[in-house]
């Protein structure tokens, strides 16, 4: 008989081989700097919890709270009836906590990238994007019919050189994240506005994992670099510093009115449980009065960087709680995973698709709830494993 998916095994065995195929486990604890894994305790520097909220009991009762006054699934698209008051609620206050006229509220913080770049271009239009920016954003300008130039990681004069030739495009928009995900750099945020408004051009940013961590208040990125009020379309998630899960986007009123009518992610995706919103509307609250939690984060970073190249690794240019141990290839990336595995700290082994090839890395997380001890015991554990 005819197996239509006769050529996947070949194909896992390719991945095999390359040592890129991976597998989902499951973790037996509720999210923490320490987790119960395969068996085992593990300190875990893996996670996007920077602000160590994923647990926190005031999200629990707020979301407990939620379903017990509004039950647990919305039943439809926030369009037709699956808007609820908490939702609501969460929109205002992030519109109130980010300094704009409006937010919107997305299933997923990679449903708001993609949706929001493809309801704000179309044929005619030119997407410059930096080569690193997050698999949402890249697969947003593929969801959009406009023309799409990459171009290199942060280098604002070759971006410039293409906002020159773009000049005949109906619409411009630039897009980056502001902090990049794997190697944990910054973008060059104050440029990209400067670029911006010269060209004509829209500035969008994702301040997925920059959101809670940096900023006076815990904006983001933009605060710190003192450019919100240049940079006028702003993404968000819930499901790394806050601790929760989904995306946003804030701007002006147009702009998400803009959204709610154009942005197909939006439109056809079930809203989100009551119940979640809750539980971000409790964490907005927690950033604003625990601002320790960050200050505590990058300081430990700062320390753990300074510790790491003593030792003779190598971390590129992360100035962030995230930093990248860069050690080139695959089979060394997994492999030194694995040893710090058995050592009981569990440190993501990285590498393509989600790095180019040749820049395959160990990709170090810290959160809030990391002690000194947990710091000391993986720097022991890096010394061991030092090849």
């Amino acid at each position: 008989m005819f197996d239509p998916l006769s050529w996947i095994p070949e194909q896992l065995e390719l991945l095999n081989s390359l040592e890129r195929r991976r597998a989902v486990h499951t973790r037996a604890t509720q999210q923490g700097a320490t987790i119960i894994w395969k068996d085992g305790t593990l300190l875990n520097f893996s996670s996007n919890d920077y602000l160590n909220l994923a647990a926190d009991p005031r999200l629990q009762e707020a979301a407990q709270l939620a379903i017990a006054r509004e039950g647990w699934g919305s039943g439809a698209s926030p369009l037709i009836t699956g808007r609820g008051e908490a939702q609501t609620a969460l929109e205002e206050a992030l519109a109130k906590f980010e300094g704009t006229e409006a937010a919107l509220t997305f299933a997923s913080g990679f449903a708001a990238n993609a949706g929001t770049i493809d309801a704000l271009t179309d044929r005619g239009d030119v997407i410059l994007s930096d080569e690193k920016n997050h698999a949402s954003i890249i697969d947003g300008t593929r969801l959009s019919k406009a023309t799409v130039r990459v171009y290199p990681h942060r280098d604002v004069a070759y971006l410039e050189n293409l906002l020159k030739q773009c000049g005949t495009f109906r619409r411009r928009l630039i897009v980056t994240d502001t902090l990049f995900s794997m190697d944990g750099t910054v973008a060059p945020l104050d440029q990209l506005a400067d670029l911006a408004e010269k060209y004509e051009a829209m500035l969008m940013v994702d301040e997925a994992h920059a959101t809670g961590v940096f900023g006076q208040q815990g904006r983001g990125l933009c605060e710190q670099y003192g450019i919100e009020d240049r940079v006028p379309i702003r993404v968000g998630t819930f499901s790394k510093a806050l601790g929760g899960h989904g995306g946003f986007v804030v701007g002006s009123r147009a702009l998400v009115d803009w959204l709610v009518n154009r942005s197909r992610p939006y439109i056809f995706s079930t809203a989100a449980p009551a119940a979640n919103a809750a539980a971000m509307l409790a964490s907005l609250e927690i950033i604003q009065q625990e601002p320790e939690r960050r200050v505590a984060v990058l300081a430990m970073a700062d320390q753990l960087r300074v510790r790491l190249r003593e030792l003779g690794w190598s971390l590129g240019d992360s100035q962030t709680q995230i930093i990248p141990v860069i050690v080139g290839t695959e089979g060394l990336a997994m492999d030194l995973s694995a040893r710090l595995l058995k050592l009981g700290i569990m440190v993501p082994g990285i590498r393509p698709p989600s790095v180019p090839e040749g820049e395959c890395l160990l990709r170090i997380s810290l959160s809030f709830g990391h002690s000194q001890q947990h710091l000391d015991t993986l720097v022991d554990a890096m010394a061991k494993i030092r090849p």
